[in-house]
């Protein structure tokens, strides 16, 4: 891989484009060395699900943060082309000393909205995640869900047009983290957000998404890609459908193909 100028992002204010994220022939290669990530092509769209699945190790995460500006490309282009966006990460990140209502209106805060109007929309992504009666806790006295409830909260005030999900349920237990599934549809439906979710569950990446992505190991590329066809808003019974156990196999029988 020969090294080139880096890409920053390119970031435009949207009009009238349905294409929010936009990577043509993206690679990374760290300072050390390590390529993490050659000759990625992937776009998301406004009401779009994309999650991309793939061996540790393999540059999912380098993708977000390409994404979220937080690292540059080594080379090709990546276009976002919003700058509304939202990113939970795998720890809910939340400050310990702040109650649910004080850390759900940080980022807005942050943005230097009104106290007012962040406060009204604090409040309104609380009872969207279902936490209501929950606004004076502190993290401490929550659940893994619950914080990770606050955390996506946080980044729903800004009305992000655009969501980054690092596997945020990845530590949780299979019960709470297939509830947070069923939010988690429930807000894209409601808002109709474009979504790149990273995980490694290919069960959890069916589920929620429109589109899965397969990624091959190190250096990542994408090796297959699948659209999925059940209509949203899904029922969670529709895990246990002769169709979706199919699908899931298909993009495990993928995923294992990639990885040799």
């Amino acid at each position: 891989m020969t090294t080139t100028a880096p890409a920053s992002p390119t970031r435009t204010t949207p009009g009238g484009t349905d294409t929010l994220l936009d990577f043509q022939n993206v690679a990374m290669q760290f300072p050390n060395g390590t390529i993490a990530l050659q000759g990625v092509d992937l776009t998301v769209k406004r009401g779009e699900f994309v999650t991309v699945v793939g061996p540790s190790g393999c540059g999912k995460s380098t993708l977000l943060r390409i994404a979220s500006g937080l690292e540059q490309a080594s080379e090709g282009t990546a276009a976002v082309k919003t700058d509304r966006i939202g990113y939970v990460f795998q720890d809910a990140t939340l400050l310990p000393w702040r109650t649910v209502s004080d850390n759900v209106e940080l980022l807005a805060e942050l943005n230097g909205r009104p106290a007012k109007e962040r406060r009204a929309k604090a409040q309104e992504a609380i009872e969207l995640v279902g936490l209501s009666g929950f606004e004076k806790n502190l993290p401490k006295e929550l659940s893994g869900g619950m914080r990770m409830r606050t955390s996506l909260a946080r980044s729903l005030t800004l009305d992000p047009e655009l969501f980054l999900f690092d596997e945020p349920f990845g530590a949780l237990d299979e019960i709470t983290r297939e509830r947070l599934n069923d939010e988690l549809l429930r807000l894209f439906v409601e808002k109709q957000f474009a979504g790149l979710f990273i995980t490694h569950s290919v069960s959890e990446a069916v589920y929620l998404s429109t589109k899965v992505i397969v990624m091959s190991g190190r250096p990542g590329s994408i090796v297959d890609t699948f659209d999925v066809p059940f209509p949203m808003p899904r029922s969670p019974e529709i895990r246990f459908e002769a169709e979706f156990a199919k699908l899931v196999g298909e993009v495990s029988h993928a995923l294992r193909e990639g990885h040799r």
